[in-house]
């Protein structure tokens, strides 16, 4: 007993059952009930998605003997229609061009076109894979494409159509099939497993429309194999050990400690994803997508996964686009690194890398380990320092009654902290409010988002190191001035303006200008540091 794989038994027999194509079967349908039928088709799109069943559809449509003229939907009865489906048709001729690349197979098939068709209305040539004919094979082609008898049809699938030369896509009507989304394949493997009489789940499903990739062909496929590993049923466990599919927990738990900055978690759990089989690209894959889906959300709010929520509000918008700049520069790559393993870990160690709260915590462990820190270090700057043996008075007095106490300690301690770009992007467009009983009160702006709790922890991070203890931070929305950066920008405009002043008022540059005829580029003037 021959098996007939679902692929082949599903295979759509009218432009109704098409999946995913509606673009396209609008307009052939909409042509032959107005009973303009073009010379020429170029099919065009990836693997799967149904170039050569809707070609071999519009033939049966041109052909079918239920009506006397051409009708959208066959009847799939009549002896027309028939062959054409079991290929055995003489008046539809399905030729593969990566067999017949020769001008001289062409030469051919041009010399039967002048025959009228044994018994059908129109002679049709559908031409697979066209891209791959030879240029003299296209040459060859030109004039026949251009005035064709008018009982002959030619019909092009191509998935590479930029290959083909530009004098043949202008004699041709060209079509371009879409991928399929999961949500149409998803539907149409259900209707296929209910006729089939399988148990299944939907995760399962969705699984192996993902795995598509957009193609109705290698979804089926895919189907197939789920079918035989599940012993006739489909579960979402089994699917999984079929696809090599990584637990998508897995990979948030995986991201969360990456933006975390622990280290030691990401390798951990990396090693609980290399116990399941998966592919290392196939890890970075899923790593980019979910990376993705976090920026998505960030700007539209569009995902309905509570875990991926969480995440977007953690990282910093900024951050992640980092995080997935890093992810593809790896993914790109892959093919050529010696090893896939060393080429996944060394990307999640740059993740890292460029964590700040990373850069934090190894100076936490250097400080544990008894590690002298560098003298340009937040705390180097904040303590009190040694003058002659008189203490000079900092920010961190323990006599003051409040850790900050107005805005010039607030922009004091902006500038002599070490944050990371996104932080400093955030508080240093606040101003001061209020510090008491060991709580610090900012004035943000309303149009400021709110701070990712990835920034915020740095923040608190360095608020303990430099005071010493636990700093409760709180804004209130009002207007901003004052704040670190303005200050900051307004100071470096002063000493730009004193640069300016004192070079042009010298009056020995003013008489060597004058005596040469010079200029000053104000670009290169830069003030004395």
């Amino acid at each position: 007993m021959s098996y007939e794989v679902l692929a082949r038994k599903y295979r759509p027999i009218n432009f109704q059952e098409v999946v995913g194509q509606d673009h396209i079967i609008r307009a052939l349908t909409n042509s032959i009930d107005q009973e303009k039928i073009h010379q020429a088709y170029i099919f065009s799109g990836t693997r799967g998605v149904g170039k050569t069943t809707i070609a071999r559809i519009l033939a049966k449509c041109l052909n079918c003997e239920s009506d006397s003229k051409p009708i959208s939907i066959p009847c799939n009865k009549c002896s027309n229609t028939i062959e054409i489906r079991e290929g055995r048709s003489v008046d539809f001729l399905e030729i593969d061009a990566a067999s017949n690349t020769q001008v001289e197979k062409i030469r051919d098939l041009i010399e039967t076109v002048e025959y009228k068709p044994a018994k059908a209305r129109f002679k049709v040539y559908l031409i697979d894979e066209v891209h791959m004919l030879s240029t003299a094979s296209f040459n060859a082609l030109l004039k026949t494409l251009e005035e064709p008898p008018a009982h002959v049809i030619f019909i092009f699938a191509t998935t590479n159509p930029e290959k083909i030369p530009k004098t043949v896509q202008s004699r041709c009507l060209q079509l371009n099939l879409k991928t399929v989304d999961e949500e149409l394949l998803t539907k149409h493997f259900k209707e296929i497993l209910k006729k089939e009489k399988i148990n299944f789940d939907d995760e399962s499903l969705m699984l192996i429309a993902n795995s598509a990739n957009g193609s109705v062909r290698d979804g089926l496929t895919l189907l197939d194999q789920a079918i035989a590993h599940g012993n006739g049923k489909l579960s979402q466990q089994d699917v999984k050990a079929l696809l090599g599919t990584i637990d998508n927990s897995l990979l948030i738990e995986l991201i969360e400690s990456v933006i975390d900055g622990d280290g030691k978690n990401v390798f951990d759990l990396l090693a609980k994803i290399e116990e399941l089989s998966t592919e290392y690209d196939v890890i970075l894959k899923d790593i980019i997508s979910i990376l993705h889906q976090i920026s998505l959300h960030q700007f539209i709010e569009n995902s309905k996964s509570e875990s991926i929520e969480n995440l977007s509000s953690k990282v910093d918008k900024e951050f992640c686009q980092l995080l997935y700049e890093i992810a593809m520069n790896a993914y790109s790559k892959f093919p050529v690194h010696p090893s896939p393993k060393e080429a996944l870990e060394i990307c999640l160690l740059r993740m890292l890398t460029f964590n700040p709260l990373q850069k934090l915590s190894n100076k936490d462990e250097a400080k544990k380990e008894g590690i002298p820190e560098k003298k340009n270090s937040i705390k180097h700057r904040l303590e009190p320092s040694k003058d002659n043996g008189k203490s000079k008075k900092s920010i961190t007095d323990k006599s003051n009654d409040g850790i900050i106490k107005n805005d010039k300690d607030w922009v004091t301690f902006f500038n002599n902290s070490e944050m990371s770009p996104f932080a400093r992007n955030y508080f240093g467009n606040m101003a001061f409010e209020s510090c008491k009983d060991n709580k610090l009160t900012l004035i943000k702006s309303s149009e400021v988002e709110t701070v990712p709790d990835n920034i915020m922890s740095e923040f608190k991070l360095i608020l303990k190191k430099s005071f010493k203890k636990d700093i409760e931070v709180s804004f209130i929305d009002g207007k901003v001035s004052n704040t670190p950066m303005s200050i900051n920008d307004l100071s470096k405009k002063k000493d730009q303006d004193m640069a300016y002043k004192s070079l042009y008022e010298d009056k020995d540059i003013k008489d060597f200008l004058k005596k040469f005829s010079g200029k000053i580029k104000e670009e290169s003037i830069k003030p004395i540091k």
